[in-house]
């Protein structure tokens, strides 16, 4: 029962809400996104500005009444809110209680302290990687680039041998791993199975971590050898270094909620019988809203209360971390709303048609398009979400494991060749001191390879399972 509300979009037993044929729905598509591209790229508007309008211009060209696009508009944006808001914003409350307490720094120190010369990059994707689960990928990076141009200058190791490593690591959670917005909003879109998804999505993250972080980092120290900017090295400060919450229950607090909706994905597949008690306790704790929820409450002992933070400040920090995402929320829920359109005006229901006549995969089709609209607005949740509105009808007839990687293919598509419009270019470009065409031969072609492996890796895995 996952998918029905896609096998009902699939059957189209709902009238579209426009009578438009395939033609008119193609021109309307492809002017709908050159809205959101040119509003973004040329006028500097904000992305859930860009993504508001873009909806209404796709329901206009469409030849939708105007009253029915606002309506398809609101009711997206308001059910992926709904889906996924409360999930991003416990997020963003478990990130911040492990920048704030100390406990990232906790995870950096210890890991570096038992690695040395070689071991150096893996190190530094391990921590990219387990920091990275619970945070944005801007976050991430502001988070993570003092420390590894710390220990470029520290260990006099090359910038880029250091620095690709965990940037790749963050990209990947980014793409792949829920529960970052992008995947989550994937899910929702495709009635995908959340345990399933992030077990899939391990599973391809970890070979295409190792190609994109430290096998591409020899290449790309070779290709651009920069020290580390001194004026962007900062100095730690020694005060909060004393009383710091402890590694092993840092470590076990970041991963408490994988390793629930991991249990309850296991769970699923040996029980296989929602009546029982252990399947329905485990539906309950596995749950992205409860895994999330225990790891936020877990984490005020073991990272707030361990470094020593007062009732007030846990206060304070929880407020301080909701702020920032009202953004990402506004974003990810336009992002639903033009999904919605999109769907309402029978752009799904198009691509469906168009794909039982093609030779193509799905799921590559799901990674090109992905691809496009990432080079076009140069953002991954943007386009991940655009994607996963456009292919979740082909989804339908797919089986879970097959419904988790096109989520996967869309990720690895929305990850393809970050460049000048993409935010995170100018900040990796900034914070290492590149110029464009460096941060082009370094960042760029990182994420490209990340995109092509990841993608690569989702289609094997199609054959296989």
């Amino acid at each position: 029962m996952t998918h029905l509300s896609v096998e009902m979009l699939a059957a189209d037993p709902v009238e579209p809400i426009t009578s438009a044929g395939h033609a008119q729905l193609g021109i309307a598509v492809l002017a709908g996104i050159a809205v959101i591209v040119l509003l973004i790229t040329k006028f500097k508007l904000h992305a859930f500005l860009a993504l508001t309008v873009g909806s209404l211009a796709l329901g206009a060209f469409a030849g939708a009444p105007l009253d029915k696009a606002i309506a398809s508009f609101t009711a997206g944006l308001g059910s992926t809110v709904a889906g996924v808001g409360v999930l991003i914003a416990l997020g963003a409350i478990l990130g911040k209680l492990l920048a704030d307490s100390g406990g990232a720094d906790q995870i950096v120190d210890t890991i570096l302290a038992k690695a040395g010369g070689r071991a150096m990059p893996w190190a530094m994707v391990l921590i990219a990687s387990v920091i990275g689960l619970p945070l944005f990928f801007e976050v991430g990076i502001v988070l993570l680039i003092p420390v590894v141009l710390m220990v470029a200058k520290r260990g006099n190791y090359s910038l880029m041998r250091i620095g690709i490593p965990a940037l790749a690591g963050l990209s990947v959670m980014h793409g792949l791993i829920p529960p970052h917005p992008g995947p989550l909003v994937a899910i929702d879109a495709v009635e995908a199975n959340l345990g399933v998804t992030l077990a899939l999505g391990v599973l391809v993250a970890v070979p295409t971590v190792i190609i994109a972080g430290p096998l591409f980092s020899k290449l790309a120290a070779r290709w651009v050898d920069v020290p580390a900017p001194e004026k962007m090295i900062p100095q730690r400060p020694s005060e909060d270094l004393e009383k710091r919450p402890g590694f092993g229950a840092t470590v076990a607090t970041v991963l408490l909620p994988v390793v629930l909706m991991l249990a309850k994905a296991l769970v699923d597949i040996v029980v296989d019988d929602p009546e029982t008690t252990v399947q329905r306790v485990f539906d309950v704790i596995g749950s992205p809203l409860v895994a999330l929820l225990a790891a936020v409450i877990v984490g005020m002992f073991t990272l707030g209360r361990a470094a020593g933070f007062t009732k007030d400040r846990l206060s304070t920090t929880v407020e301080k971390s909701l702020a920032p995402i009202a953004g990402v929320l506004m974003i990810v829920g336009a992002g639903g709303g033009f999904k919605q359109t999109l769907i309402d005006v029978g752009v799904g229901q198009m691509i469906l048609d168009f794909s039982k006549d093609w030779s193509i995969p799905a799921l590559l089709l799901a990674w090109l398009i992905a691809v496009a609209i990432r080079l076009a607005t140069g953002s991954a949740t943007v386009a991940t979400i655009s994607a996963a509105g456009l292919v979740a009808p082909l989804a339908a007839d797919m089986s879970t494991s097959h419904a988790a990687l096109l989520v996967l293919a869309i990720g690895a598509g929305s990850l393809f060749f970050s460049h000048v419009n993409d935010a995170g270019f100018w900040l990796v470009k900034e914070y290492f001191g590149l110029d464009v065409g460096q941060t082009i031969k370094t960042w760029s072609v990182m994420e490209t390879i990340i995109s092509v492996v990841a993608g690569g890796l989702v289609l094997l895995l199609s054959l296989i399972i």
